[in-house]
C-alpha cells in the first residue's frame, strides 16, 4: 500500500512555504529518488515539468512502482513570483551550497553565492530534502539556451543519465560547459557522491514540449 503526503520543508526569505510531495510504500525498502524544479526563478518550464511529474504519480499509482518519490516543484518562490534567477537577497541558489569549491563572488553577479555557504533558506530547505529522505537518485530541472539542452551529470549518475538519454534524446554531458562554484551537483554528486543530473530543458521549447520529450525520462529515474 503507498502513501502520499505534502510536506512543507522551510519558508524563503520572504516567507514564502517550500513543500515537496512524497510518494512512498507503507513498508520499507525500494529506491528514493528526489527529483527538484526552480531553482532558478526566471527558468518557469523546470517547475511545471516537476509539477506535472507529481500530478501524474498522484493520478497514477501504479506508475510509482516500489520508488519512494520526493518531488519539490519549486524551490525558489520569491525568484519565481518575480521571474528572477535570484532568491529575495539576491542570491543565486545553486552556487550557495556548501561545497569544497564554494566562492566569494560580486554581488552584482547574476551568480552571486550569498555572503557565505548555505546561508539562503532556499538552500538549506534543499539540504534538509538530502539529509531527511537519503536519496539513490536526484535529478534538478533547469532550462538553458543556444541549443545546449541536456543531461548534465555530476559524480556517479553517467549510467542514469544515458538512461534518460534513451528516453528523451538529450546529449550526455559531463559538463554545463563553465564553472559551477557552490552548485548542488557539485555538493550532491561530488560531495556526498549520489548519482545526480541536471536536466536542461530547451528554453525555447514550450514547457508542454519539455514534459512531453522528458514524461518517460523522468518516470525511468524511479526505475519505472
Amino acid at each position: 500500500m503507498t502513501i502520499s503526503k505534502h510536506v512543507a520543508l522551510a519558508r524563503s526569505v520572504e516567507g514564502r512555504t517550500i513543500s515537496a510531495h512524497v510518494f512512498s510504500r507503507r513498508a520499507r525498502g525500494g529506491l528514493t529518488v528526489v527529483i527538484l524544479g526552480g531553482f532558478h526563478g526566471d527558468e518557469p518550464k523546470s517547475v511545471t515539468v516537476v509539477r506535472r511529474l507529481a500530478e501524474l504519480l498522484g493520478e497514477s499509482p501504479e506508475l510509482r512502482g516500489s520508488t519512494r518519490w520526493v518531488i519539490a516543484p519549486l524551490i525558489n518562490p520569491d525568484g519565481y513570483s518575480r521571474r528572477r534567477r535570484r532568491n529575495a537577497r539576491n542570491v543565486d541558489i545553486n552556487r550557495n551550497f556548501p561545497t569544497d569549491d564554494w566562492t566569494q563572488t560580486s554581488r552584482r553577479s547574476r551568480m552571486y553565492g550569498g555572503p557565505k555557504a548555505a546561508s539562503e533558506p532556499e538552500t538549506r530547505a534543499v539540504m534538509k530534502i538530502i539529509e531527511r529522505y537519503q536519496p539513490a537518485r536526484i535529478v534538478t530541472v533547469h532550462s538553458i539556451g543556444l541549443g545546449r539542452f541536456c543531461n548534465n551529470f555530476d559524480g556517479p549518475g553517467k549510467r542514469l543519465a544515458a538512461a534518460m538519454r534513451r528516453r528523451n534524446g538529450y546529449p550526455v554531458a559531463g559538463s554545463i560547459g563553465y564553472p559551477t562554484p557552490g552548485s548542488f551537483g557539485n555538493w550532491a554528486g561530488y560531495e556526498l557522491h549520489i548519482p545526480t543530473i541536471t536536466l536542461e530543458l530547451p528554453s525555447l521549447d514550450s514547457a508542454k514540449r519539455c514534459w512531453e520529450d522528458n514524461r518517460e525520462a523522468l518516470l525511468r529515474v524511479g526505475g519505472t
